[in-house]
């Protein structure tokens, strides 16, 4: 059986995974020092706040990938299916994860206007990829 080269697109993808990933566990255990270990291993029926800023800003960088993962994922996943992969969409994958990456140590130490500049880098990205679906 012929081994097929993985599209670098896809490997982003996988990239792009990890990250969330590494967000997710970022985030549980930011709320360890917080909470005790029933509230961390029960339910979770009533909001836990906790007054720190850095795991807010953690909280909220999680939540912004989440928004913008789905988008990228299918724009790549499109693109690969279509068989429309090139140089365009390799670098859009590229600038998304590499901006992704970016992101979350610049929003955790709270550098405004940088951290808007590296979040419209990850759209960019999306969008380049995005372009050579629908062109």
């Amino acid at each position: 059986m012929a081994s097929h080269p993985v599209p670098f697109e896809l490997t982003m993808l996988g990239c792009a995974v990890a990250l969330v990933l590494l967000q997710l566990v970022l985030q549980a255990a930011a709320q360890m020092p917080f909470l005790s270990l029933s509230t961390l291993m029960g339910p979770r029926d009533t909001p836990n706040v906790i007054d720190n800023k850095y795991v807010g800003r953690i909280a909220r960088a999680l939540h912004n990938v989440l928004e913008t993962f789905p988008l990228f994922a299918a724009a790549v996943l499109g693109v690969v299916a279509a068989g429309r992969t090139g140089s365009a969409t390799a670098h859009g994958a590229e600038i998304y994860v590499w901006a992704r990456t970016l992101y979350v140590p610049v929003y955790i130490a709270g550098i405004p206007v940088l951290r808007t500049i590296i979040w419209a880098a990850s759209i960019v990205g999306i969008v380049m990829i995005l372009w050579q679906l629908l062109a």
